[in-house]
């Protein structure tokens, strides 16, 4: 059981790093420039349905498994660098479509696509690694600490994101010019890329 005093640090660990920018965020952004934040409710589903397996993930011993296991740290680097990657070539593609329908299907917001979002993401790994390595208390049983500190991180995260997804839809979204569009998925893009070269 989580004491409160432990659930408030928890928090205020959290919640800064969770709203703070980032690949996921900027993802939960363009979707709701997209398609709203009723349009994007499966992606961002998936999404924290993506942050729960992490957390359980890591409550559970993966963390010692990267530590014992340096080839599995090298590989998940990679595949989260390609995966940022891949997003790039989405927003560009997006960027470069001459319609509506080419720009929709460039990055598809959909469940899967939520939970890979996460899985895929080193931001989070890093992010939740340490707060299982904080928080996570060696006296008490595993099983029980690990589900708690899951659903608080994940309610934590369901506000914070909310945040990004309705910035997307009430600021990006006004701008519906095939310029604007250009310069939007552009600057995902670029970021997206700037990401990838900063985690090499």
């Amino acid at each position: 059981m989580l004491g409160l005093e432990t659930a408030a640090l928890l928090t205020g660990y959290a919640a800064p790093l969770i709203v703070s920018p980032g690949p996921g965020n900027t993802l939960l952004t363009s979707a709701g420039a997209r398609l709203g934040v009723s349009g994007a409710a499966r992606f961002w589903i998936g999404f924290e349905i993506g942050n729960l397996l992490l957390c359980l993930l890591y409550g559970l011993g993966f963390g010692t498994l990267l530590h014992g296991a340096p080839g599995v740290h090298l590989a998940l680097k990679w595949a989260g660098t390609a995966y940022l990657l891949y997003l790039a070539w989405g927003f560009a593609r997006a960027a470069l479509a001459r319609d509506a329908m080419a720009e929709a299907t460039a990055i598809p917001f959909t469940l899967t696509r939520g939970i890979a979002s996460v899985l895929i993401n080193p931001k989070i790994h890093s992010m939740i690694a340490v707060m299982m390595a904080q928080f996570l208390d060696p006296q008490a049983p595993l099983v029980g600490q690990t589900v708690l500190i899951g659903l608080l991180f994940t309610a934590i995260s369901i506000p914070c994101h909310f945040l990004w997804l309705f910035a997307g839809q009430a600021i990006l979204r006004r701008f519906t010019s095939r310029r604007a569009r250009i310069v939007q998925n552009g600057a995902f893009a670029l970021c997206m890329i700037l990401v990838a070269i900063g985690l090499q």
